[in-house]
C-alpha cells in the first residue's frame, strides 16, 4: 500500500513538473521565433490554464497524448520549415498596425482596409497558434486532476503538485541561465514525458514516436541558421552575423550584427586606431569620425568617472575610453551580450583595466550602488521582451520619473545625464523629455540624431548640468554635428505626454488605456472556449452558469492570487531589479507561502476561516499604502527578506482559506480547473493596469477575495467533513 501511495505522489510531482516546464518552454520559445508575443506572453499563459482547465475539468475522460503530441510537431514543424516560419512571423506584422504594441520592424498600413486586412490575418494565425497550444495542456490537466481526486490526504497532493511546479520553475530557469538552445528544453521534454508513456498499457508507439520527432524538427533552424553565433540568453535569443562593409567616410565600419528574437539590435564597431591605440604604439593616428558614442564623453570637461547602462558589446564603453575616461562602470542585465562585447568587440573595450563590467538590472544598480559619477550614460535599453507574467518590459521600470530621480542622486556636483533612445514613436520622446524636466527641474537639450554614422535613428537628451553641456555643445569643433542638427532638424518636446512611473510604467502606451489588441486577444479566448467546446464535447460543470459556491469560490480564489503574484513580481521589479533570478526567486516564495499555508492547516486543522479572510483582505489593503521603493536603499540580504516577507505575507492566508476548501471538496480535479480558469481571468485582467495602474490592481484583488469570502462553501460541509480530510 506504502509503494503505491509512494507511486501516487511521484506522478503527481512528475506531472507538475511536467506542466510548468512545458509553460514556460512554450512562453519562451512561442515569444522568441514569433516576436510580438514576447510583448504579449500573456497571451500563451492564458492559453496554457485553459488547457490545464479543460483537462482538469474532464479528468474521467481518456488520456490520450497522441493528439497533444501531433500539436506540439506540427508546431516544430512550422517553425522549423523557412516559408511557413517566415508566414508565422509575419503574426507580428499583422498585429502591430494598430500600432500599440512598439516593435522594430512594425507592420506598416497605409489605410483602414490595410489595418483591417493586417488584423484579421493576424488574428486568424494567432488564433490557429492558440489551438496548437491549448491541445498538448489538456492529458496533462486529466492525469493531474484524475491523481487529485483519487488521492487519500487531499492537502499532501496538493503540497505535492506545488513542489513539483516549483522544480518545473527551476528546471526551465536553470536551462536558461545555462544558455540551452530549444533542442536541450526538448530533449529534456522527452525524458519528462517518456515515463507516462512507457506506463501505458497498450504503449502509444504513435505518442512515441511523435514525442521523439520534435527534436530533430526543433533543432533544424539552429542546423540552418547563417548567423556564425546563435546564443540563447536568460533573456532572449542573441544570433552573430559577420559584416563586411568598407569605411568610404571614415566612420568606423560595422563589423558585426547582434540581432536579437530574429530582428537587427545592435552593430559591433571598428573604431580603428583610436587614442588610447595611439598612445600605446607611440603614434598620432587621427581620430576616426565622431559617432554618437563619442558625445556623451564631449559634453562633459572631464568625465573621470562613467556609468553606462545597457552598455550592450561595448561600443559606448570604447567611445568613453577613446576620450579619456578614467573609470567606467558598464552594466547590462544580459551576461551573453557582454561575453559577446568581451569575445568580438575589435577593441576589446572590457578587456581595459579601467572598465569594470556589472552583469544586472539598471534599476537594481541604481538602487544599490554607493558610488557617484561626473557622467551617467543610458546606451539603448530598449527592451525585445516583457517580464514573468506581467505586462511590465524589461526596460519599463528603467526610464520611470523614480528611477530618474535616483540616478539625479548618483550624479557628483556639474555632473551630466545623456539619454539615447530609439522613439519610434513622438510621444516616447516627448515622455522622456518631461520626467527629466520634472525630476532636473529646467528642460533638458534635445537632439533629433539622424542616421550619420552608425546605422541608428535615435533621439539624445541631456540633463544635469545643463548649461555647462550646452557651453560644450556650442564651442567643442567634434561636437558640430549637434550644432547641425539643432539648426536644421531640432528636437522640440511638447512636454504634454503623461510621465511613466513605478505604478504605470507603461513607456510605449500613449496614455492610460486598455490596447484595443488586448481586447481582441480576448475576444479570441472565448472563440478558443467555443471551439474546445465543439470538437471535445465539454462537460456541463465546466460551463460557468451551472457552477455551485465551490466552484465560485476557487475561481475567485485563483483570479485573486495570479493578480497579488503580478503584484509580487512588479515590486520586486522596482526593488530588487528585474531579472530572471529576482522573478524566479519571487515566485519561489510565493509557491513557498503555499507550502507554509497547507502545513499550517494539517496541523491545525479548525483554524477558524473566517478570521483568517479578515486578515487577508486587512492585509491586501494594507499594502495599497506601503511604498516599497522606501527600503531600495537597504543591503541587500535585509531588503530581500522584508520585501520577500510583505508582498508574499498574503499568500499565506490565501493559502490557508484554499487548504481548508480544498480539503472538503467534492471533486478535487474540478475544484483545482475552476483555480485555474480563475488565474486565467486574472491574468487578463492585470490589463487593467494599463489604464489605473499597477497599485489599483490589489483594489481588484481584495474584492476578489471578499467575493471568495461570499461564495466560501457552507460551514455544514465543513463542520462535518473537514477535519477527517485534513488528517487522513
Amino acid at each position: 500500500m506504502k509503494s503505491e501511495s509512494a507511486r501516487t505522489n511521484l506522478a503527481i510531482f512528475w506531472i507538475s513538473l511536467l506542466g510548468l516546464y512545458l509553460e514556460l518552454l512554450l512562453i519562451r520559445w512561442i515569444g522568441t521565433e514569433i516576436r510580438i508575443f514576447a510583448y504579449l506572453q500573456n497571451t500563451v499563459l492564458v492559453v496554457c490554464f485553459l488547457g490545464l482547465g479543460i483537462g482538469l475539468f474532464t479528468s474521467r475522460r481518456t488520456i490520450s497524448a497522441q493528439r497533444g503530441l501531433l500539436a506540439l510537431v506540427i508546431l516544430a514543424t512550422v517553425l522549423a520549415v523557412p516559408l511557413s516560419r517566415g508566414a508565422l512571423a509575419q503574426t507580428s506584422h499583422y498585429l502591430s498596425v494598430l500600432g500599440e504594441i512598439n516593435i522594430w520592424r512594425a507592420g506598416m498600413a497605409d489605410t483602414g482596409t490595410d489595418v483591417v486586412l493586417g488584423l484579421i490575418v493576424g488574428l486568424l494565425l494567432t488564433f490557429a497558434l492558440m489551438v496548437l497550444i491549448l491541445e498538448p495542456f489538456i492529458p496533462i490537466g486529466r492525469l493531474l486532476g484524475r491523481l487529485l481526486d483519487e488521492h487519500p490526504r487531499p492537502i499532501v497532493a496538493y503540497s505535492i503538485n506545488v513542489v513539483g511546479s516549483l522544480a518545473g520553475i527551476w528546471l526551465f530557469a536553470g536551462l536558461s541561465r545555462l544558455s540551452q538552445p530549444p533542442v536541450a528544453w526538448f530533449i529534456l521534454l522527452v525524458l519528462l514525458v517518456l515515463p507516462f508513456l512507457l506506463a501505458c498499457r497498450p504503449r502509444e508507439w504513435l505518442a512515441l514516436l511523435l514525442l521523439a520527432s520534435t527534436v530533430p524538427l526543433v533543432y533544424v533552424p539552429q542546423l540552418t541558421s547563417p548567423a556564425a553565433k546563435t546564443v540563447w540568453s536568460p533573456y532572449q535569443k542573441l544570433e552573430l552575423f559577420s559584416l563586411d562593409e568598407p569605411r568610404t567616410d571614415g566612420s568606423p565600419a560595422p563589423v558585426f550584427l547582434v540581432q536579437v528574437n530574429n530582428v537587427g539590435y545592435q552593430e559591433i564597431l571598428d573604431f580603428g586606431a583610436s587614442e588610447r591605440d595611439s598612445e600605446d604604439r607611440g603614434q598620432s593616428d587621427p581620430r576616426p569620425r565622431l559617432t554618437r558614442y563619442d558625445v556623451p564623453p564631449l559634453l562633459h570637461p572631464a568625465p573621470a568617472r562613467v556609468l553606462v547602462v545597457g552598455s550592450g558589446t561595448g561600443n559606448d564603453v570604447e567611445g568613453l575610453l577613446r576620450h579619456g575616461a578614467e573609470h567606467v562602470t558598464a552594466v547590462d542585465i544580459d551576461p551573453e551580450i557582454l561575453s559577446m562585447g568581451e569575445t568580438f568587440h575589435p577593441q576589446k573595450p572590457y578587456d581595459s583595466e579601467r572598465v569594470e563590467t556589472v552583469n544586472t538590472d539598471a534599476r537594481s544598480f541604481f538602487a544599490r550602488t554607493n558610488e557617484s559619477y561626473d557622467l551617467i550614460v543610458f546606451g539603448l535599453l530598449d527592451s525585445h521582451t516583457t517580464t514573468s507574467l506581467t505586462n511590465a518590459r524589461l526596460d519599463h521600470y528603467v526610464y520611470t520619473k523614480e528611477s530618474f530621480t535616483r540616478v539625479k542622486n548618483l550624479l557628483n556636483e556639474g555632473g551630466v545625464l545623456t539619454v539615447t533612445f530609439v522613439a519610434l514613436r513622438p510621444f516616447i520622446a516627448d515622455r522622456l523629455a518631461v520626467e527629466l524636466r520634472e525630476v532636473f527641474e529646467e528642460e533638458p537639450l534635445a537632439f533629433n540624431l539622424e542616421t550619420y554614422s552608425d546605422g541608428v535613428y535615435s533621439v539624445l537628451f541631456v540633463a544635469g548640468d545643463v548649461e555647462t553641456a550646452r557651453t560644450r555643445v556650442s564651442s567643442e569643433p567634434e561636437l558640430g554635428i549637434l550644432r547641425e542638427i539643432s539648426a536644421g532638424r531640432p528636437l522640440k518636446p511638447s512636454y504634454t505626454t503623461p510621465p511613466a512611473t513605478d505604478d504605470w510604467p507603461y513607456l510605449y502606451l500613449d496614455h492610460p488605456r486598455i490596447p484595443l489588441l488586448f481586447v481582441l486577444l480576448a475576444g479570441l479566448l472565448g472563440l478558443l472556449v467555443f471551439y474546445a467546446e465543439r470538437t471535445l464535447d465539454l462537460p456541463p460543470t465546466m460551463n460557468p452558469r451551472r457552477w455551485d459556491r465551490d466552484a465560485w469560490h476557487f475561481f475567485c480564489l485563483g483570479a485573486a492570487f495570479l493578480l497579488l503574484e503580478v503584484q509580487n513580481i512588479s515590486k520586486a521589479s522596482v526593488v530588487l531589479g528585474n531579472t530572471w533570478l529576482v522573478n524566479a526567486v519571487i515566485i519561489t516564495g510565493v509557491l513557498a507561502m503555499v507550502l507554509i499555508a497547507n502545513a499550517i492547516v494539517i496541523r491545525w486543522p479548525r483554524i477558524p476561516v473566517a478570521p483568517v479572510f479578515g486578515v487577508l483582505i486587512a492585509t491586501v489593503l494594507a499594502l495599497y499604502f506601503v511604498d516599497l521603493a522606501r527600503f531600495a536603499f537597504m543591503d541587500p540580504i535585509p531588503k530581500a527578506v522584508l520585501v520577500g516577507g510583505l508582498t508574499t505575507l498574503p499568500m499565506v492566508f490565501s493559502g490557508i482559506v484554499f487548504a481548508r476548501a480544498f480539503a472538503v471538496a467534492t471533486h478535487k480535479d474540478h475544484a483545482l480547473g475552476a483555480n485555474l480558469l480563475g488565474a486565467l481571468l486574472g491574468a487578463i485582467l492585470q490589463s487593467l493596469s494599463f489604464l489605473i495602474g499597477i497599485k489599483a490592481l490589489l483594489l481588484v484583488v481584495a474584492a476578489f477575495y471578499v467575493a471568495a469570502m461570499l461564495t466560501r462553501p457552507g460551514a455544514e460541509r465543513l463542520e462535518a467533513r473537514e477535519i477527517e480530510a485534513v488528517r487522513a
